[in-house]
């Protein structure tokens, strides 16, 4: 079986991690943790998102995290837009790509973004054109992947759809999130070989969050198929407040001790990335969700 040699991490504790908690994190901590995330090897951070603080108001600040952030050409700072408003938001932050996202469930969509996903696409299309015409690159998230919290049936077949619209739409990456962690490696497999039968594998990237504890093993399953874009929140921070159930996003430490003891690159480096959840999760008052980063904690001091 040949496994790729190197997987790109894109971090979402910025932004996912974050979103979700009940007290406010300060600008100058949400900084921090983003310059500590590039210091460890971290190329591809989600810095923040442009909706309406009504909404999320745990992201009302990301303008100001985006102005206080350092100039770095070796680091991709990207940002949530749901409509021309976020987008006009994103450039004027001077972010490096944007995100868009729907959902494989009609329920989820619904209850997320007040729309179908038939809808959500038709909002997409005037900010893919922007984005196009600005030369800004346009990563797309399709959620519900693989299952949904409504108990509507989510079929391959439909995940494969609307990841195929999203790739044709311009987007550059599709990552498929099992937004409540109910996925397991015969289900993230099948669902992946679905989806690459209709847009190439390697724009296709994983997003999983822990539920069930099957995180890690649909990471390999993953990367067994083939997958080399992997999404992970340092600290395993997140949770979705429109997903009832979801835990928070595997962490990155864990994902990064499994790539190494692989001998797959990830060009991040471990002890950093550790006491970097470790910052985080004081400033929060919690330990990391992450096993490593727990482990590793008395080892570094």
């Amino acid at each position: 079986m040949m496994l790729p040699s190197r997987v790109r991490i894109f971090e979402v504790g910025a932004r996912d991690g974050l979103q979700n908690e009940q007290q406010m994190v300060p600008v100058d901590v949400k900084v921090e943790l983003i310059e500590r995330l590039m210091d460890a090897g971290v190329s591809a951070i989600e810095t923040g998102s442009f909706v309406s603080p009504k909404w999320v108001p745990q992201m009302a600040d990301t303008a100001e995290v985006m102005a206080k952030l350092p100039a770095r050409n070796d680091v991709i700072y990207s940002v949530l837009t749901p409509n021309m408003q976020g987008y006009e938001g994103a450039v004027a932050a001077k972010a490096d790509e944007i995100e868009i996202f729907t959902a494989a469930s009609e329920l989820f969509n619904k209850r997320n973004i007040n729309c179908t996903i038939a809808e959500s696409l038709e909002r997409f299309a005037p900010v893919m054109a922007a984005a196009k015409a600005a030369g800004i690159p346009v990563r797309a998230s399709v959620s519900c992947a693989l299952g949904s919290p409504f108990g509507d049936e989510i079929r391959p077949e439909t995940v494969a759809e609307v990841a195929k619209k999203v790739y044709d739409m311009g987007c550059y990456e599709v990552s498929l999130a099992d937004t409540i962690g109910v996925g397991t490696p015969g289900r993230t497999r099948e669902v992946i070989e679905a989806v690459a039968g209709v847009i190439p594998l390697d724009v296709i990237g994983v997003h999983f969050h822990d539920t069930y504890g099957q995180a890690l093993a649909n990471y390999l399953a993953a990367l067994q198929s083939g997958v080399a874009r992997f999404d992970s929140s340092v600290a395993g921070l997140g949770g979705c407040p429109y997903a009832p159930g979801a835990t928070g996003n595997v962490a990155t430490e864990d994902v990064v001790y499994m790539l190494d003891g692989m001998g797959i690159e990830s060009g991040i480096d471990l002890t950093s990335l550790v006491k970097t959840a470790w910052f985080i999760s004081d400033h929060l008052g919690r330990p990391p969700a992450s096993r490593v980063a727990r482990a590793l904690k008395t080892k570094l001091g």
